[in-house]
C-alpha cells in the first residue's frame, strides 16, 4: 500500500472511529433512577438514608449510577410508594414496610412487629437467616426487590396528654401509631390512627388524636411533639428493631448490569448501617434536652405490656390460620425468635443490665 492509501484509509478510519463513538457511548451511558421516600426533608434520619444511598451509589460507580432522592409529597403520597414501585412509575422507593399491612399483613414481617426481633436480631434474620429469601418470594407478588436500608432500634412508645397508668387508660384513646401495631392497639381498646410523620403535629395540636409515637427523642423533638403532649413513655413494645426498606421495582433491577447490582446491594448495606448509628448518637442528647424542657418519661405498666403480649399472640395466631402468606414466614420468623432470645438472655440482656445498674458509676 503506497503512503497515499494508507493516508486515506487511516483517515477514513478515523472518521469511521468519530462516527461510531457516540453509539459506543449511548450504550454505556449512565444509569438515572428515582427514589420516592416516605419520609420528610426534615427528618435527616430517615429521609436522610436514602441520600447517604444516593450517595454511596454515584461514588461507587464514578458518577455512572444517578438516584434523585424525592420526599414524601414531591412524587407521591408517603403510603403511595408500594403502588408507585409496583407500577413502575419510579424505580425504587424507602419506606417502612409495616405502613402497608392493609394489602397483607406479611408486609410488617419486613419492618417490625409487637414483641419482635430486636435490630441486631433483624439483621442477622435477613442476612444469615431465611428472611431476605422469603421475603423476596412474598414480594415477587408485588414487583419489588427488597434490600434492608436502615434500622432506628429501640423505640420510645410515644407522647401522651394523659398519664397511662394502666391498660384501662388504652380504651377509647385515639393513638396515631404506625403500621401493624394499630392491630394489636384496636384489640386492646384503642382507636388507631396511621397517619404520616409530617401530619402528626398538626393532628395533636388540633385535639384529633390524644397521643401519638414516632421514633424517639431525636426525631420527635424535629417533629416538636414535646409540645403538644408531656407525657413520655417507653419502651415501643411495637417496634423493638424496626428496620427500613429499600423496594426495587424488579424490570428495573432486572435491567441493571451485575456491577451496578453489586454497587446497589453495597451501598444500602452502607446506609443500613449508618442509620442506626446515627440513631444511637443523637438519642442521648435529645432526650436529655427534652427532659430539661419538661417532658416527663415514664415506663409502661406491666399489665399494659401483659396485655399488648397476650392480644399480639393471639393475632399472629388468627393469621397463621387465614393467610398462607403470613403463616409461612412468621412461621419462620417466630423460631428465629425464640433461638435469639434464648441467646441474649446469657448476653446482651445480662450484659447491658448490669451496665445500666452501675450508670452513675459511669
Amino acid at each position: 500500500m503506497d503512503r497515499r492509501s494508507l493516508i486515506k484509509n487511516a483517515g477514513i478510519a478515523g472518521v469511521l472511529a468519530a462516527a461510531a463513538a457516540p453509539a459506543v457511548h449511548a450504550q454505556t451511558a449512565g444509569v438515572r433512577w428515582r427514589l420516592a421516600s416516605s419520609f420528610p426533608k426534615s427528618l435527616d434520619t430517615l429521609f436522610g438514608a436514602s441520600e447517604v444511598f444516593a450517595k454511596k451509589v454515584s461514588e461507587m460507580s464514578g458518577g455512572k449510577f444517578v438516584i434523585s432522592t424525592h420526599a414524601a409529597g414531591e412524587l407521591m403520597p408517603a403510603f403511595g410508594v408500594v403502588d408507585g414501585v409496583q407500577n413502575g412509575t419510579v424505580e425504587c422507593a424507602h419506606t417502612a414496610a409495616y405502613y402497608f399491612f392493609g394489602k397483607d399483613e406479611t408486609f410488617a414481617l419486613s419492618c417490625a412487629i409487637p414483641f419482635g426481633l430486636n435490630s441486631r436480631q433483624m439483621t442477622a434474620w435477613m442476612y444469615e437467616g431465611n428472611g431476605m429469601k422469603l421475603m423476596r418470594e412474598f414480594y415477587k407478588g408485588y414487583n419489588i426487590v427488597n434490600f434492608p436500608m436502615g434500622n432506628t432500634g429501640c423505640q420510645m412508645g410515644g407522647w401522651y396528654r394523659k398519664e397511662i397508668k394502666s391498660a384501662k387508660d388504652i380504651k377509647g384513646l385515639k393513638f396515631r401509631v404506625g403500621g401493624f401495631a394499630g392491630k394489636v392497639i384496636e384489640r386492646m381498646g384503642g382507636v388507631p390512627q396511621n397517619i404520616p410523620a409530617g401530619e402528626i403535629y398538626q393532628a395533636m395540636e388540633k385535639g384529633t388524636i390524644d397521643a401519638a409515637e414516632w421514633i424517639g427523642p431525636y426525631d420527635d423533638q424535629k417533629l416538636g411533639l414535646n409540645k403538644v403532649a408531656p407525657f413520655y413513655y417507653y419502651p415501643a413494645w411495637w417496634e423493638g428493631g424496626p428496620q427500613l426498606d429499600l423496594f426495587v421495582n424488579n424490570k428495573a433491577y432486572d435491567a441493571l448490569s451485575a456491577e451496578n447490582k453489586a454497587i446497589l446491594e453495597a451501598a444500602s448495606a452502607f446506609a443500613h448501617t449508618e442509620t442506626q448509628a446515627k440513631y444511637d448518637a443523637k438519642n442521648p442528647a435529645a432526650l436529655k434536652q427534652l427532659v430539661g424542657s419538661g417532658t416527663k418519661v415514664r415506663p409502661f405498666s406491666k399489665d399494659v405490656l401483659d396485655l399488648a403480649f397476650k392480644e399480639s399472640m393471639g393475632l399472629y395466631e388468627e393469621l397463621r390460620g387465614k393467610n398462607p402468606n403470613w403463616k409461612k414466614v412468621y412461621d419462620d420468623y417466630a423460631a428465629f425468635r425464640k433461638e435469639q432470645n434464648l441467646w441474649f438472655q446469657f448476653t446482651e440482656m445480662k450484659f447491658d443490665s448490669y451496665m445500666q445498674s452501675r450508670l452513675k458509676d459511669l
